[in-house]
């Protein structure tokens, strides 16, 4: 059959909105960015120089900030691993999430969430996302409902918190396979080599990188190089002896500080890598912290003034134990050198990550998108009525803060109906005057939130004895 010209007319006006519909996929691929979420381990609202650390400097991370946004009045998801990581995952707060402690499975892992949980990696990974994770897991055990190879394209580290304790292991996990160590190697060698590869691998493709690392958890662990310099600084404690899991360390102080100091240099090499791929325009990075400073393995976090202002540390709902830093990076799209009060968790990183990404964000999450934060539209931000928090260990506590008001109960498991410490966080960030005798409307509006916001949960009870019993065996 002859070509004829109605037929070049088709064929040319075919190209033309392919050729369109190409360049408009591209352009929407480039709108997306590449999301690198870093969370420290036990680091506290003081333990970064740009939130005032004095004893040792991050200036990579102080780099970040300079070239980024800085959140006052940003929180962690719960004041231990498990469940906070658990809320960054889906979005809900502890009231309402499925993961609400530290519990243990043996002989590896920590409580699962169920298989059919919505998390941010899946949603993700259907918007086309490569998602990856390095680092601590900490929600299911090797082979369970939530093995993070259930949720992540790919994942190098450690499955179970417990087994980040030490910083020497006899394995790591690549994948769903075992990769044997002889208790020599620094874990934070091989899993940061793991991260800068996964990075390279999709330079091309958008991708979710999640970078749970174990710094400065627990174990006073640092290769000498790093501990050393600190040794100097601080002679006083060349006498103290720390020890949580693998081997004991003497001056545990020059340890953290080096910690610290390495953890600072491994960020810095991520910065420098999207840099020399030519992706840093179109990468998001957001550095945070789990939950306030530890106090374990030798640790000093009242020397380091690791909390900052605030009173409290892990295991706290007080601010010490909660308020985390969060730093976010984004070149050409977040205003460097810029702060932001706006009160926010990580719960809501599940609705900040979708929005950007254009993936579906599900109903009944706890979490409000960020976005017009980020990007400087304060006036476009929705505010959060509320954050929420409850934790079982110690007797049971709940926490809100709703503006500056910021309430706190202890001892429910003694007392369910415990009284509210009220308290004003813009007159009193460290929590040290308890007002609730004078704003008695105020107390009884937190304790109406309170009872809002919880959703008692048969596996991590707050207020039912018997399910409570049951669910420690």
């Amino acid at each position: 059959m002859p070509f004829s010209y109605r037929t070049l007319v088709a064929f040319s006006l075919f190209a033309v909105l392919t050729m369109g519909s190409n360049r408009l996929q591209a352009a929407e691929e480039a709108a997306r960015p590449n999301i690198v979420y870093i969370l420290l381990d036990d680091a506290g609202y003081g333990d970064l120089s740009c939130y005032g650390q004095k004893h040792f400097k991050t200036p990579n991370i102080d780099q970040m900030a300079a070239e980024g946004l800085k959140f006052t009045d940003h929180y962690s998801g719960s004041t231990v691993c498990a469940p906070t990581r658990c809320c960054l995952m889906t979005g809900l707060h502890t009231g309402h999430s499925v993961v609400r402690g530290n519990r243990e499975v043996q002989p590896e892992g920590q409580a699962p969430m169920p298989a059919d949980i919505v998390t941010l990696p899946r949603l993700l990974q259907k918007a086309g996302y490569q998602t990856g994770m390095f680092g601590k897991w900490g929600l299911g055990s090797p082979g369970s409902t939530s093995d993070p190879m259930e949720h992540f394209n790919k994942f190098f580290g450690y499955n179970c918190q417990r087994e980040a304790h030490t910083y020497y292991p006899n394995y790591l996990w690549h994948d769903r396979e075992k990769v044997q160590y002889d208790g020599k190697v620094y874990s934070g060698y091989p899993i940061q080599e793991a991260t800068l590869n996964f990075i390279k691998a999709n330079r091309d493709k958008p991708f979710f990188c999640y970078v749970p690392m174990t710094i400065p958890h627990a174990a006073m662990h640092v290769p000498e190089i790093y501990a050393a310099p600190f040794r100097k600084k601080f002679p006083q404690f060349e006498n103290k002896i720390g020890r949580y899991k693998g081997p004991e360390v003497r001056n545990p102080a020059a340890c953290f500080a080096g910690m610290m100091t390495l953890m600072d240099e491994q960020v810095g090499e991520i910065l420098a890598l999207l840099k020399e791929l030519k992706i840093d325009d179109n990468t998001l990075v957001m550095l945070t912290s789990d939950n306030g400073p530890h106090m374990e393995g030798g640790h000093m976090p009242d020397f380091f003034d690791s909390n900052g202002p605030l009173r409290g540390h892990k295991r706290d709902l007080t601010e010490g134990g909660i308020r985390a830093p969060l730093i976010a990076r984004w070149p050409g799209r977040i205003s460097a050198g810029t702060t932001t009060a706006h009160i926010a968790a990580h719960w809501d990183l599940l609705p900040t990550a979708c929005e950007l990404a254009k993936a579906s964000t599900p109903d009944g999450i706890d979490g409000i998108s960020y976005v017009p934060t980020l990007l400087g539209k304060p006036a476009e931000q929705t505010p959060h009525k509320y954050l929420y928090w409850e934790f079982l260990e110690r007797g049971g506590k709940q926490a809100v803060r709703m503006g500056n008001w910021k309430g706190v109960r202890e001892g429910l498991f003694k007392n369910p109906n415990a009284p509210l410490q009220l308290y004003d966080l813009s007159q009193d960030i460290g929590e040290a005057n308890n007002i609730a005798a004078k704003h008695p409307d105020k107390v009884e509006q937190l304790k109406d939130l309170l009872k809002e916001a919880h959703v008692e949960s048969e596996t991590f009870p707050l207020f039912t004895v018997s399910s409570r019993n049951r669910s420690k065996k």
